[in-house]
């Protein structure tokens, strides 16, 4: 089985044709594959197939090999894939995911996808909703009692749920340890990403993110988003942000006009590889 190792901005993924590598259970690969020391390691398994709604579906399976409905690094090294191995000449794509079809706009250099722009839709409660810039915080905002201590969090959507804390500073403590406590609290009960963020200064955020079925990962495009629409509401700004991860920076704006998320990032190939059934992985690396 072929696979290809991609990343944005740390967040990792290992990517498969699927319309070339059928009848896998793909759960079970996910788990079996991302181990980090004694496998590939990833944040989980991206497959990629035709769609009969759009150019591509890509599907994601987490580390723990639950299905995931949207990833925003995830899908920018999608539209790398597809571009640099010949399936579309197209640099304006539409990708079909469980949180619905996104659009992507392609940056070429030289024949290389050095970075994506994508459409990720209107910004949802998590109950579907859909939510506007005028929105009031309050219908968002709960308290969660998580290790003794109190948290303010609000509940945003990108087609996957997200839970973003503003904290003072951003700790181990509370990302490993608060994080994973959230990340599956009764609350929740399809479990949810728990972003903690810090405002730098009016343009600029840091983050620190728990994902849910990966534990923390180098970077989350959908968290960033869903970061910046709480911050939006909460602090009543609305422009560029810049939101600063483990991994590096995404660019990320809430357009009031059509009240969709705009997201800009970097895609990395970092290589190629061959799944032998027998567990003899055999890597090419071929460089980026």
């Amino acid at each position: 089985m072929k696979f290809t190792k991609m990343h944005g901005l740390g967040n990792d993924y290992i990517y498969i044709n699927a319309d070339l590598e059928k009848d896998i259970d793909y759960s079970e690969l996910a788990i079996l594959l991302s181990k980090r020391h004694f496998s590939v390691g990833a944040d989980g398994i991206i497959t990629i197939s035709k769609s009969d709604k759009a150019d591509f579906f890509m599907q994601i399976y987490n580390a723990d090999g639950s299905k995931g409905e949207m990833c925003g690094n995830g899908i920018r090294c999608v539209g790398k894939y597809v571009y640099e191995n010949g399936l579309t000449m197209k640099k304006h794509l539409t990708i079909d995911t469980l949180a619905g079809i996104k659009v992507l706009d392609l940056n070429v250099v030289k024949g290389k996808v050095v970075s994506v722009k994508v459409d990720m839709g209107e910004p949802l409660t998590h109950d579907g909703d859909i939510l506007h810039s005028e929105e009031e915080v309050t219908s968002l905002t709960h308290t969660l009692n998580i290790l003794g201590n109190d948290y303010e969090v609000i509940d945003i959507s990108m087609g996957n749920p997200h839970t973003v804390i503003f904290v003072p500073e951003l700790t181990d403590e509370l990302v490993l340890n608060v994080g994973k406590e959230i990340e599956s609290h009764p609350f929740y009960k399809n479990r949810t990403n728990v972003e903690f963020v810090k405002v730098m200064d009016v343009n600029t955020l840091q983050m620190r993110v728990y994902e849910r079925g990966s534990g923390e990962t180098f970077a989350c495009g959908t968290g960033s988003c869903a970061s910046v629409v709480a911050y939006a509401l909460k602090y009543h700004f609305y422009g560029d942000v810049t939101v600063k991860l483990l991994g590096g920076d995404l660019k990320i704006n809430w357009n009031k006009t059509d009240n969709h998320i705009y997201m800009e990032g970097p895609a990395t190939k970092v290589y190629e590889g061959i799944h032998r059934p027998d567990g003899d992985r055999q890597l090419h690396r071929r460089g980026r």
